[in-house]
């Protein structure tokens, strides 16, 4: 899931590693971006649509989410926990609300300049702050028992609250990219992947003790 005023595009290095592995993947744009752009976001479709793709998947998957697809990747978790194997959580380690929401704005505009994405879409993030107004990332964190991993750009604005999710969930794996910002995944691909790559694996062992070596 990727963040404000992008689309699914932000994904290509990861897709492309991931299916170059083996792992079937899919990246969807959430209402208001991509293709579908022509929509107003809100949280509810937003569940929506992960839930309309995790329903394709074959087997329970990692849901991966970036910046706001972190944070209604997390909200998806906490309502559908037995429909997932684990969650990737990047570029979404803080409480919106205060100073965060300014941040939050910042970076999407960082964001959308550097990848030349979301051009004339800023009714977006009107509409993102309207969703998550009230809404607590660390509350549904704290439900979860499905396993966790967040990754963080070391320059990222948004990992205000990086202690505060590492106390919430015992066991979190916590990865922080050095010399990587807020949109970790493009900034440092090799990195990031790795940890997804990772996290597959551990789910496999998981699940199959006896087959998975090395």
């Amino acid at each position: 899931m990727h963040g404000t005023r992008t689309s699914s595009e932000i994904w290509h290095a990861q897709v492309a590693a991931l299916r170059h592995g083996g792992h079937a993947t899919f990246a969807i744009d959430l209402p208001g971006h991509g293709s579908r752009s022509d929509e107003r976001f809100t949280l509810e479709g937003a569940l929506a649509a992960i839930d309309e793709a995790v329903a394709a998947c074959p087997s329970p998957p990692l849901l991966v989410g970036l910046s706001l697809g972190g944070y209604v990747s997390l909200a998806y978790a906490s309502r559908h926990e037995d429909r997932l194997a684990g969650v990737v959580l990047a570029g979404c380690s803080t409480e919106i609300k205060g100073k965060p929401l300014h941040l939050y704005r910042r970076a999407s505009t960082h964001v959308t300049r550097w990848l030349g994405l979301g051009q004339g879409t800023w009714h977006v993030v009107t509409d993102m702050l309207a969703a998550l107004a009230g809404y607590s990332p660390l509350r549904d964190l704290r439900r979860l028992l499905l396993p966790v991993w967040v990754v963080n750009g070391q320059r990222d604005p948004l990992r205000l609250d990086e202690h505060r999710y590492r106390r919430a969930l015992p066991g979190l794996r916590v990865t922080v990219v050095p010399r990587a910002g807020h949109d970790v995944n493009s900034h440092a691909p090799a990195a990031f992947n790795r940890v997804l790559l990772d996290a597959l694996h551990e789910l496999a062992a998981s699940a199959h003790p006896h087959r998975v070596r090395g």
